[in-house]
């Protein structure tokens, strides 16, 4: 018995990289898996049906059920199209792992307005054309009684959540899908809808093209030592929230390796006040200092920051 027996689940991007992972994983779990991907490079372009085909025939090959779909999740009417063979295929939809993306890395000052619109395109609008139609779908379920245990799994990333330099659009759209995330999560409970997040540090051909990461993303040289930077150890987790009866939603989780880690949402920190009286700019440059936390806020993000997938 999988834990995903019977779920019939979407991944995007999954032809490559870690969604192929997702993919094969929540195979393994019993899920039915509908493989996502449009087959094109790592920065959007061109297309290919082999990718995802190769991974539906290799589930296929192992005892699983899968097929291929090669809509653009970023096309509404595709997405729309996605939803539908899903349900086509397998009668139902439970799961949907949002995972498509493309690099389009330049420092600010040297960005086009074609790198900034293809990453929100293939990020933001890819998440949001899937989600919704499946929504869609899930809030129809229950107009008519029946119960839905849905699950949706977000892929953000520590460039949106902690920032990293060289990556505004793409950090932008990741922040973004956080966000949409969370609210999601706040409008589809009503329908038995469960949103979550995650930022998945791995090897794939984004981090591998990452300047600085190439050496360090490699295999380790001793076969037998643990591989923190394999795609595959970050599909437990999609496959932990993918599960019918997992108690998350709203949340965004960290994951690498052997690690994964809660992010604390947004809060309140330092604070000052002004007795009910409206601040003077005077008044602000005496006691705003209030409002530091104590320490150099000016240095570079975290290591953790610096990789993008």
């Amino acid at each position: 018995m999988g834990t995903l027996d019977g779920r019939v689940c979407i991944i995007t991007g999954a032809g490559r990289g870690i969604g192929r992972e997702h993919a094969l994983y929540l195979a393994s779990q019993g899920a039915r898996v509908v493989v996502n991907d449009l087959g094109g490079d790592m920065h959007g372009e061109g297309a290919n049906r082999a990718p995802a085909q190769q991974v539906a025939d290799e589930i296929s090959g192992l005892g699983g059920e899968a097929v291929a779909n090669t809509d653009s999740v970023a096309d509404f009417d595709g997405a729309k199209r996605l939803v539908d063979e899903a349900i086509g295929a397998f009668g139902d939809l439970h799961v949907l792992v949002n995972n498509a993306g493309i690099l389009r890395d330049r420092v600010l000052v040297n960005m086009t307005e074609a790198e900034w619109d293809a990453v929100m395109t293939v990020h933001l609008k890819g998440h949001f054309c899937p989600t919704r139609h499946a929504a869609a779908y899930w809030r129809e379920q229950t107009k008519v009684d029946k119960e839905v245990r849905a699950s949706i799994i977000n892929t953000s990333s520590t460039s949106g959540v902690l920032g990293n330099a060289g990556q505004t659009n793409y950090g932008a759209a990741k922040a973004g899908i956080a966000a949409f995330s969370t609210i999601c999560a706040m409008e589809l409970n009503r329908y038995g809808v469960r949103s979550n997040a995650i930022t998945p540090m791995a090897r794939t051909r984004l981090t591998e093209q990452t300047p600085g990461l190439g050496d360090l993303v490699k295999p380790p040289e001793d076969a037998s030592k643990f591989d923190q930077w394999d795609p595959a150890n970050i599909s437990p987790m999609i496959a932990y929230l993918a599960t019918a009866d997992c108690p998350f939603t709203g949340e965004t989780f960290f994951v690498q390796g052997d690690v994964v880690a809660r992010y604390q949402p947004y809060v309140l920190a330092e604070m000052i006040t002004n007795n009910s009286e409206r601040w003077t700019v005077e008044q602000l440059i005496e006691e705003g200092p209030k409002l530091s936390a104590g320490d150099d806020r000016r240095g570079g993000p975290s290591e953790l920051a610096r990789v993008p997938r």
